[in-house]
């Protein structure tokens, strides 16, 4: 079987609260691209995450955004994934021919973007994502083509500069 590569511009990976939604939408605008965020679709398909966490558990929750990856990688557009989708291997796999953006962000700077019920494997706070981050970062540097630091810029500015990489790539 022979896989076609993907025609995605880009994807977007890192930690939770990195911004990959947020910076990925301003991506899109200046590149006159289509946005997709994999989460959002799980959640026009499924439902919220919490509830699919509480109501099926985190396995039946990877499985539809393995489905979301999957469906994204074949448009020619900006794709935020979750934080976690990258734990998948077929994901990784796909990820290998497509330009990806890590989205790293300080402990200090994540901690006010983590509260609320919308992350069920960040309940515990800073400790908990502090963690995770911890177990992914190998992933998430292996899959990197560019790493950006969203911890003290602002979000336009960082759009800019990988809107430019990839244009500057794209010559």
């Amino acid at each position: 079987m022979t896989i076609e590569p993907s025609p995605a511009i880009l994807v977007l990976i890192g930690a939770p609260g990195a911004g990959k939604s947020r910076i990925g939408k301003r991506v899109a605008r200046l590149l006159d691209a289509e946005f997709v965020d994999t989460d959002k679709a799980v959640v026009a398909a499924h439902g919220p995450i919490p509830s699919i966490f509480e109501t099926h558990g985190e396995a039946t929750f990877r499985a539809y955004e393995r489905q979301a990856v999957r469906d994204a990688l074949t448009r020619p557009a900006v794709i935020a994934l979750g934080g976690g989708a990258v734990l998948d291997e077929d994901t990784q796999r796909d990820l290998r021919d497509v330009r990806v953006v890590q989205l790293w962000i300080t402990p200090e700077a994540v901690e006010s973007r983590i509260g609320g019920e919308k992350r069920p494997l960040l309940n515990d706070g800073i400790h908990a994502w502090t963690k995770l981050v911890a177990a992914r970062a190998p992933i998430y540097d292996s899959l990197a083509t560019r790493t950006f630091d969203t911890s003290s810029y602002p979000a336009e500015k960082i759009a800019a500069n990988i809107a430019e990489w990839i244009q500057e790539t794209d010559k």
